[in-house]
């Protein structure tokens, strides 16, 4: 079969009731991968998250998984997963930036970075759950800018208790109402993109504040 992510991302629920079917039980485990990947290694911040969980919740609906076993065992996945980036992060980070001549990995970012996680760490883990791509950046950032972990694990607790418990209750309570069930591709597409706002507004107001001001 050919691999077409985006026709995956569209028909979602097609192919995770065919892995709830094909491997029972041990969809917890890829599912648990997935979103240990999304969120603990740098590289992979396409995999699903927001509309995986969503999915999931509508599957749990209908039998197919257990709600509570699915939201420890995707909130297990995801604390694990910003851990793992947030060490890479933090034993990586600071040899990317010990060569004074960098002109990309300079030691002035590495001072700003500091100071930013010292100032808005805890916002920023909890919000970046929310919003794809960042999300996957954001623990490791963490790491390299040095916030003390058991001050990220908090944040990072926080946000994934909101996040996984909201998106997949969400699903479960909804994702199988008739009209949501005709257009899932579409309030996947929502989702993803409500996603995608926090960090559009911050971006919109990083561009207008100077404009502001003068």
């Amino acid at each position: 079969m050919e691999f077409n992510p985006i026709d995956i991302f569209l028909h979602l629920d097609i192919y995770l009731a065919q892995l709830v079917d094909s491997y029972g039980i041990w969809v917890y485990a890829i599912l648990f991968a997935v979103i240990f990947c999304e969120t603990g290694l740098v590289v992979t911040p396409f995999l699903p998250g927001d509309s995986l969980l969503f999915v999931a919740g509508t599957i749990a609906a209908t039998g197919g998984m257990d709600l509570p076993v699915l939201i420890v065992c995707l909130m297990a996945a995801a604390i694990l997963g910003d851990t793992c980036n947030y060490f890479i992060g933090r034993f990586i980070g600071e040899k990317l930036f010990a060569n004074p001549q960098s002109k990309i990995f300079r030691r002035d970012y590495l001072e700003r970075t500091h100071a930013f996680y010292a100032r808005h760490g805890g916002k920023t883990v909890t919000m970046a759950r929310f919003v794809p791509i960042v999300r996957t950046f954001a623990p490791f950032v963490a790491g390299v800018g040095v916030m003390p972990y058991l001050r990220f694990l908090a944040f990072s607790v926080f946000g994934t208790v909101l996040w996984v418990g909201g998106l997949t209750t969400l699903g479960y309570l909804f994702g199988n109402v008739e009209f949501i069930k005709k257009n899932l591709s579409v309030v996947l597409i929502g989702i993803v993109a409500l996603s995608f706002m926090p960090a559009g507004i911050e971006y919109l107001r990083g561009r207008l504040a100077p404009a502001g001001r003068e």
